[in-house]
């Protein structure tokens, strides 16, 4: 059995407006791409269709999914949402990750 992934409450919220504003989604995908100088950002999109392959987590009314190759860089991990000054985001807590690089864009494992 793989680590959940879970959601704070800020995160869960946001996210259950956005797809609410959006008008259709059942929930979001996470994932990682190969990209800056530590290797690894996450991805994060709506999913409007269940890809049968796809892990699934639940959290605070919120699906999340991931697709198996993806797995192994985001168990328990954490997504939470922010707002510092004019910036806001989510924010990824992973325990996976073993390295930032600076600019915090991507990450090692």
């Amino acid at each position: 059995m793989f680590d959940n992934i879970s959601v704070t409450n800020t995160a869960a919220n946001k996210i259950k407006r956005y797809l609410e504003k959006r008008g259709v989604g059942i929930g979001i995908k996470i994932g990682v791409r190969t990209t800056g100088c530590s290797g690894l950002a996450y991805t994060l999109e709506y999913v409007d269709e269940v890809d049968p392959t796809d892990h699934l987590f639940e959290d605070r009314e919120v699906k999340i999914f991931v697709s198996p190759k993806n797995l192994p860089y985001l168990q328990g991990m954490e997504i939470d949402f922010k707002r510092q000054g004019l910036n806001e985001g989510f924010e990824f807590n992973n325990p996976q990750a073993r390295d930032h690089c600076g600019c915090g864009e991507s990450f090692r494992v």
